[in-house]
């Protein structure tokens, strides 16, 4: 039986797990915008691979310059589980939904994100919330599914089914990589997933090249430097690190307040109507957070290994 860090001086970790969390949420609600102003001027399959061969070299020199250890055998697969979650999956199919549906509108997806972390955190990270939490983070869940619903599936199913995916292969992808966090560190293993995905993402970076930037945007080009840069290595410093911290599901609810920040940056930077339907959705899975928070384990059962 081994012992859980969460367990030693838990306030002081738990406030430093939802900070940390906080702060990688933030950092992630840019990411839906900047991917929809990447999208405008460069194929979605480009985008994929060139943002986690950027995003893979600066993690390659962060644990060189460092002098990482290599991971155990046994953490290979849980790392390649969340490269393809966080690396491959997530950028790929929300780059593919952003071609059929607003920003604005995917990143109300985003309130599925936390009931998606939680179920995947009792599968892979041993926590066990209450019941009442199942029940704020399904209210969170719901709201977001009938907002998605109400004008019917002919408003784009496939944007719609792709963001769903999203969701889930984001949701196995942060559980496992929070539980590594504990022992390998937050900034470590994304770098690693980043590092293990290079071999294929950049072949396939020079295969997606666009033949000519010269009719690029711009904005296109900051919007790829986000989410290369943020989106795909420093929110996942902060984020893993919360979770790894404050537990899975107790931290992962504050997903529900990135749809907030999302709608405000794509109001903001890209100028989408914000519908007074998608702010009320909004504001009831803010408010669930509370909720969800109080009944939510903040360390993991103990568990042998």
């Amino acid at each position: 039986m081994t012992s859980n860090p969460s367990r030693s001086n838990p306030p002081h970790r738990a406030t430093d797990g939802w900070l940390s969390g906080l702060l990688g949420v933030l950092i992630f609600s840019g990411s839906l915008p900047a991917t929809r102003l990447a999208v405008q001027g460069l194929d979605p399959i480009f985008l994929t691979v060139a943002r986690a061969t950027i995003a893979g070299t600066l993690g390659l020199i962060l644990l060189l310059v460092f002098r990482e250890t290599r991971p155990a055998r046994r953490e290979l697969v849980p790392l390649i589980v969340v490269a393809l979650g966080v690396v491959v999956g997530f950028p790929l199919l929300t780059a593919l939904a952003l071609r059929h549906i607003t920003s604005a509108h995917a990143v109300v997806f985003i309130g599925l994100l936390p009931l998606s972390t939680a179920i995947f955190g009792v599968l892979r990270g041993g926590e066990r919330p209450q019941r009442a939490f199942w029940l704020f983070s399904a209210l969170g869940s719901c709201a977001v599914v009938a907002f998605a619903l109400r004008d019917g599936v002919q408003a784009s199913p496939l944007g719609d089914s792709l963001m769903l995916a999203a969701i889930v292969v984001c949701g196995l992808g942060y559980a496992e990589g929070a539980r590594l966090s504990r022992h390998l560190g937050g900034w470590q293993v994304i770098s690693w997933a980043l590092v293990l995905s290079l071999p294929l993402m950049l072949p396939l970076t020079w295969w997606a090249w666009p033949a000519s930037f010269a009719g690029v945007s711009q904005s296109a080009l900051w919007g790829l430097a986000y989410v290369s840069l943020f989106s795909m290595l420093i929110g996942f410093v902060f984020w893993y690190r919360g979770l790894a911290l404050g537990g899975i599901a107790s931290v992962g609810q504050l997903q529900l307040l990135q749809p907030f920040f999302g709608l405000s940056l794509a109001a903001l930077l890209l100028h989408e109507q914000v519908p007074p339907a998608m702010i009320a959705v909004t504001v009831i899975v803010v408010a669930c957070v509370a909720g969800a928070r109080r009944f939510a384990k903040t360390a993991p059962v103990q568990r042998a290994v």
